[in-house]
């Protein structure tokens, strides 16, 4: 007696009769097909079509577990660049937000400088306006000890004028003979020379 696996091959290989249909009945109802396949010509017929449809059936069932899988595979590659894009779009988030940050930041800064600049651009025209006042005191201050030191000039000239005359208008008296002349004359003469 022949093996439930003979039989099975037996089936394949003349009827067309998957072995994974076949895996269901026992050794008896194997050997039983096989008779009835043989004896009956209309059940080959049915058969071969049961396995062309099952050969068919097999075949659209490998083409779209091809592409499942690559459906499952590309959902895959989808759903990492999906996590990614999602990773990268957080980090930009964050990114913006720290420059949004920073913007801030900054404007606050330039506010501050401007506010500075603007301050010491004040103060710089005021010390440029005193520095013009001072200029022009100074200007009028040296004007003025020029205009000084020439009127000192001319009253030490007059005043050693009136010295030399005094002093010789003095010396005149003194060759005179009165004492009290002479006297009054001296303390005149030493008072002018200081």
């Amino acid at each position: 007696m022949p093996s439930k696996k003979e039989l099975q091959t037996v089936l394949k290989e003349k009827y067309g009769i998957n072995k994974n249909i076949s895996q269901s009945l026992a050794t008896a109802d194997c050997e039983q097909l096989l008779a009835t396949l043989q004896r009956e010509p209309s059940t080959v017929k049915l058969v071969e079509s049961f396995a062309e449809k099952n050969t068919d059936l097999g075949q659209r069932n490998q083409y779209f577990g091809r592409l499942r899988n690559n459906a499952e595979k590309k959902f895959q590659t989808l759903k990492l660049e999906y996590e990614q894009f999602e990773d990268q779009i957080t980090a930009m988030e964050q990114a913006k937000q720290k420059l949004a940050n920073r913007i801030q930041t900054i404007t606050k800064e330039t506010r501050v400088l401007e506010a500075e600049r603007k301050r010491l651009s004040a103060e710089k025209q005021h010390l440029a306006s005193k520095v013009q006042t001072l200029a022009t005191h100074n200007d009028e201050l040296v004007d003025a000890n020029t205009q000084l030191k020439k009127d000192n000039k001319e009253l030490k000239n007059v005043v050693d004028q009136i010295r030399l005359r005094l002093a010789r208008d003095t010396k005149m008296l003194l060759q005179y003979e009165d004492s009290e002349i002479r006297k009054a004359m001296i303390r005149l003469f030493r008072w002018t020379l200081g």
